[in-house]
């Protein structure tokens, strides 16, 4: 079952490489979602895994390119990320030591950060990054 789903009109940013890292990360989190419930514990720590790296890859990226074009709201943003990524990482250490487990609250925590974070925190990046 899909759980989020990239539209230009809710995600789009208008910067080509968010919306396409954008698009990656969805996927990647719907993957997860669907393993969640009643899934094997080595699936899900993988899909997990993979979803949490793709974000810090995405986050950095994201930061570099505020960074390179003086993006005047890097700092707040950066701290949005740094928030985020802090959750994300306890997650998964007590995932992977037997202390938590992934549910699909946990995806939809998830999918309601992003669509929140992306109409709210990325897209008034777009003038100074297409800029």
């Amino acid at each position: 079952m899909t759980l989020i789903t990239w539209t230009k009109e809710q995600h789009g940013t208008q910067v080509d490489f968010a919306d396409e890292e954008h698009k990656t990360l969805f996927n990647l989190l719907n993957t997860l979602h669907d393993a969640a419930p009643g899934g094997d514990k080595q699936t899900i720590g993988k899909h997990l895994d993979g979803l949490i790296n793709f974000v810090v890859e995405h986050f950095q990226h994201e930061e570099r390119i505020m960074q390179e074009k003086n993006y005047s709201g890097f700092a707040a943003h950066k701290a949005e990320h740094e928030k985020f990524i802090a959750i994300c990482s306890d997650l998964q250490k007590k995932f992977h030591a037997g202390e938590a487990e992934i549910t699909q609250e946990t995806t939809t925590f998830v999918k309601e950060w992003l669509d929140s974070h992306i109409p709210k925190i990325d897209m008034p990046y777009e003038p100074c990054l297409n800029g």
